[in-house]
C-alpha cells in the first residue's frame, strides 16, 4: 500500500470552443494526507461590496428612538430589529456597525450643496470626497474592492466583476456639476479610473464562463443559443474518470446551477425579445423587468464566480440614486426616492421601513447561497465578506450621519460574527471600510477619511 499525491491542481478549467468554465472545490485538489491549509485548494476570502441608495429610516431620529435598523443592546446579545431582521438565521454571520457618519459625502464648498444623490455613491467603497467636475478629470478614492483585488486577485481570471441593476449613464453631467460616473460605479481601481458596472446578466454570463476559444467561436455559440456546457462534454466526461464519487456530485450540482442560470438568462431575452410591452422600455434585452428577479440572477452568478474562484471581489449596485422603482413585494407602493423623503412623519418612516426590510430580506437569497455552498473546510460564507449599506443616512435631507453598515460573512476566521457594535458619535463610515479592508488581510494604514478601527 501507498499514498498518493496526485491531485487536480485548483486552476484546472474546462475549455471547449468559445467556452471556458473554472471549477468548483473538489476534494480531488487536495493531495493524500495533506493538510488543506498548505495546499493550493486553501480557502481563501472573497469579498462583496453592495451598496442600496437612499439611505435608511432607521437613520432618521424616529427610527434611531425605535429602532428601525440598529439595535438596542451592543455586543453579542441584541435582538434583531424591525428592518434586519430577515437576518435573524445568519446571526452567527452577522456584524452590525451602526452610528457611523459618512462625512465625505457632506458637501465641501458651498457650490456642493445639493448634490448628494451625484456623489454619495463614490464615497460608499473609498471614504474620499470626489471632485466636483463635469469633465473626465474627475477624482476620487481607491475603493475597498480595488485595493483588494490589486493584492488578492491577480492569480484569478477576472481580478474583480462589477455588478448593477438600474441603467447607468457614466457619460457627461447628471447634477450639479458633477460628472455621472460618480452616481454610475463603486468600484474605482485608482482616483482617476472608475470601473464600469455591467447591467446586463448574459453580459456578465459570458464575462465568468464564456471567454473560451475564439471570438467568433463564441459569437457562433450565442447565435445557435447553444450553452457554454454543451461545448465542454468532452473535458467533463473525462474529468468525471478521475474524481471520486462525491466530486461527482458536486460537480454535477455546480454545473446544473450554470446551466440553470444560462437557461434563466435565455428565457428573459427570448421573453423581452418578443415585443411584450415593458416596464422597463429602455433597459437592455437580457434584464428582467422584475427587480427582484433581476438582483437574484446577479446574486447567483456572483456566488458561482465565488465558488470557481474566477474572481475573489465583486461589487453590485442595487439602484441608482434618484430611482423612483417600486417594490410592490415590500408592502410598500410608494416610489423608492420618494419613499426617502418622509417628511419626518412616523407613519411615511414606518412606510419607507418596509422598502429598507425588503431588500434586507432579498440580501439573504446570497447570504443563503453563499452558505449552502461548499468550499474547502467550510461554506462560501465562512470564506467571504460581504459589505451591505448605504452611503445615505436620513434620505429626507440627504444627511449622511449614522449611515446603516452591515457585514455578513467570517472571511476566513477574521470576523466574529453575532457582533452589534456602535460606533462614537462623528465616527467615520470609513474606519467600517478600513476594518473591512484588515479583515481581508490588506495591510493599509488609512482609508478615505479613516481615523482607526473597530473591534470585530
Amino acid at each position: 500500500m501507498f499514498i498518493t499525491k496526485k491531485h487536480i491542481s485548483r486552476r484546472t478549467v474546462l475549455r471547449g470552443a468559445g467556452a471556458a468554465v473554472a471549477l468548483p472545490f473538489l476534494e480531488s485538489m487536495v493531495p493524500a494526507q495533506t493538510p488543506i491549509g498548505n495546499t493550493a485548494a486553501a480557502p481563501v476570502t472573497r469579498f462583496a461590496g453592495i451598496e442600496i441608495v437612499h439611505g435608511n429610516s432607521g437613520s432618521t431620529m424616529y427610527g434611531t428612538e425605535n429602532n428601525l435598523w440598529a439595535p438596542a443592546a451592543e455586543g453579542r446579545d441584541f435582538e434583531f430589529t424591525q428592518i434586519l431582521k430577515p437576518m435573524e438565521p445568519f446571526r452567527d454571520y452577522t456584524t452590525i456597525i451602526s452610528q457611523t457618519d459618512c462625512g465625505q459625502a457632506d458637501p465641501a464648498t458651498p457650490e456642493e450643496v445639493g448634490a448628494d444623490h451625484f456623489r454619495s455613491s463614490a464615497v460608499f467603497l473609498t471614504g474620499a470626497h470626489p471632485k466636483q467636475t463635469e469633465g473626465s478629470d474627475v477624482y476620487n478614492g481607491t475603493s475597498v474592492d480595488q485595493l483588494y483585488a490589486q493584492r488578492f486577485g491577480q492569480d484569478t481570471p477576472l481580478p474583480s466583476i462589477q455588478l448593477s441593476i438600474e441603467n447607468q449613464d457614466t457619460t457627461g453631467a447628471c447634477g450639479y456639476h458633477y460628472s455621472c460616473v460618480y452616481m454610475d460605479t463603486l468600484s474605482w481601481a485608482s482616483p482617476t479610473n472608475p470601473l464600469p458596472m455591467i447591467q446586463d446578466p448574459l453580459l456578465a454570463f459570458e464575462e465568468l464562463f464564456g471567454k473560451g476559444g475564439t471570438a467568433e467561436e463564441r459569437s457562433s455559440r450565442r447565435q445557435v443559443n447553444r450553452s457554454v456546457l454543451d461545448r465542454i462534454t468532452s473535458s467533463v466526461a473525462r474529468l468525471r474518470n478521475d474524481i471520486g464519487a462525491a466530486d461527482r456530485n458536486r460537480l454535477d450540482n455546480y454545473l446544473e446551477n450554470v446551466r440553470e442560470i444560462e437557461r434563466r438568462i435565455r428565457k428573459i431575452e427570448e421573453y423581452n425579445a418578443a415585443g411584450v410591452e415593458r416596464e422597463l422600455p429602455d433597459a437592455p434585452v437580457g434584464v428582467p423587468d422584475s427587480w427582484e428577479e433581476h438582483v437574484k440572477i446577479m446574486f447567483d452568478l456572483q456566488a458561482l464566480a465565488f465558488a470557481a474562484d474566477v474572481t475573489r471581489s465583486s461589487t453590485l449596485k442595487l439602484s441608482r440614486d434618484v430611482s423612483p422603482r417600486t417594490f410592490p413585494t415590500s408592502g410598500s407602493d410608494t416610489g423608492f426616492h420618494s419613499a426617502s423623503h418622509h417628511q419626518q412623519k412616523p407613519e411615511m418612516i414606518e412606510d419607507f421601513a418596509k422598502i429598507n426590510h425588503y431588500h434586507v430580506e432579498v440580501l439573504t437569497y446570497f447570504l443563503d447561497k453563499l452558505k449552502n455552498t461548499p468550499d474547502g473546510d467550510g461554506n462560501l460564507l465562512d470564506h467571504s465578506l460581504v459589505l451591505y449599506g448605504s452611503p445615505m443616512g436620513d434620505g429626507n435631507i440627504h444627511g449622511h450621519k449614522r449611515v446603516p453598515v452591515l457585514l455578513a460573512g467570517r472571511a476566513s476566521g477574521r470576523v466574529r460574527g453575532n457582533m452589534h457594535v456602535r460606533a462614537d458619535d462623528d465616527t467615520p463610515q470609513a474606519n467600517a471600510l478600513l476594518t473591512v479592508l484588515h479583515a481581508l488581510g490588506v495591510d493599509v494604514e488609512t482609508i478615505g477619511d479613516s481615523t482607526g478601527t473597530f473591534s470585530i
